[in-house]
């Protein structure tokens, strides 16, 4: 009961998820506090050069289990291997991306091993607890931090009795980090015939149809925002003139999503949409902890707002006090005039 585990979800080009490659580079972390392997799971109809995509990220061994039938992804045969596989091999933590497919199949497996869950995780760390009645230390715990109520409060949470320690992160909010390009991981085979019964496959997948992401904020470099001080639908247009000329997506605050000023595929923070992109520009945002939640780690932050004791102000790096209708177009006057 030493490794950490990371379910590896993989891409409808059958590549390995972003957001299975961002928990592999924390999982790496963990592991070095905790001195112990990481390793991941590869499941579906892919080659062995896709499982080892996550092979610079540190991990030292994948456990791989390939099968035709396994991709596009099924939860009774997936949940089958995970389970039979934690069983065997006993991992002191899991986890998995909070995507639709991780928050399918965590739940069922987390249920299945009769050990606790916990969801939606931004932050993952190794710490100590002391029960405060029998005064019982519990050491080299997974401390997983969520946003809670609202996102008004913090709360760490832990899992000191059963094992594996299972959370599911949030996409976005770990940062991707190549180890070597040339890290030597083990592949171990998992032999699907001997855990997939008829039973598992239920369902047949009779047609599929996949529409293509038309909006993709989270790996945009530069980021236009707009909370609820822009005003309305038709002052939102501002912020896709300017991200036009910038080269840059348009998001927006749940508050500006919720009036109708942009689509829910645009929302930025705790309920939508985790950046980290090199610049965000925070138009009429107030930013409250929930928006904060999804943006704070970009590398430069500008807000423009006409509150000067606007939170957001406390985590931007520059300042524009005024009304965004009319510092918006001197902006993008001065870009053109200046910008060939």
């Amino acid at each position: 009961m030493n490794s950490i585990f990371v379910y590896c979800e993989l891409t409808e080009e059958k590549n390995i998820a972003d957001v299975s490659l961002e928990l592999c580079s924390k999982g790496r972390k963990l592991a070095n506090q905790l001195n112990v392997p990481l390793e991941a799971i590869v499941i579906g109809d892919v080659d062995e050069n896709i499982a080892r995509q996550v092979s610079p990220y540190g991990v030292d061994v994948i456990h791989f289990a390939k099968d035709n039938r396994l991709f596009p992804y099924q939860t009774l045969p997936h949940a089958a291997i995970v389970i039979e596989l934690i069983k065997n091999e006993q991992p002191q933590i899991v986890i998995c991306g909070a995507t639709p497919i991780g928050r399918d199949l965590a739940p069922r497996v987390a249920s299945a091993l009769r050990c606790g869950l916990t969801a939606d995780c931004t932050e993952l760390a190794i710490g100590s607890h002391i029960e405060p009645k029998s005064k019982k230390e519990y050491k080299n715990l997974l401390l997983q931090i969520r946003p809670a109520f609202g996102g008004n409060i913090i709360a760490t949470i832990i899992n000191p009795e059963t094992r594996p320690q299972m959370a599911t992160v949030r996409e976005g909010v770990m940062k991707k980090e190549i180890i070597s390009n040339s890290y030597n991981s083990k592949i171990s085979k998992i032999d699907t015939e001997k855990i997939l019964k008829p039973e598992h496959f239920i369902l047949q997948t009779i047609e599929r149809h996949v529409e293509p992401q038309k909006i993709n904020i989270k790996n945009a470099n530069i980021i236009v925002a707009g909370g609820y001080g822009m005003g309305s639908k038709e002052n939102f247009q501002l912020l896709y003139e300017l991200a036009n000329i910038l080269g840059a997506e348009v998001g927006a605050s749940r508050a500006a999503v919720d009036a109708g000023f942009a689509e829910p595929e645009r929302q930025i923070g705790q309920t939508g949409v985790t950046v980290r992109p090199k610049l965000y520009i925070a138009c009429g945002i107030s930013g409250a902890v929930q928006h904060r939640a999804g943006m704070a780690e970009s590398s430069t932050i500008i807000s423009i707002n006409t509150d000067p004791k606007a939170p957001i102000n406390e985590i931007a790096d520059y300042v524009i006090i005024g009304d965004v209708n009319s510092v918006i177009p001197k902006m993008i006057k001065f870009y053109k005039q200046n910008v060939k």
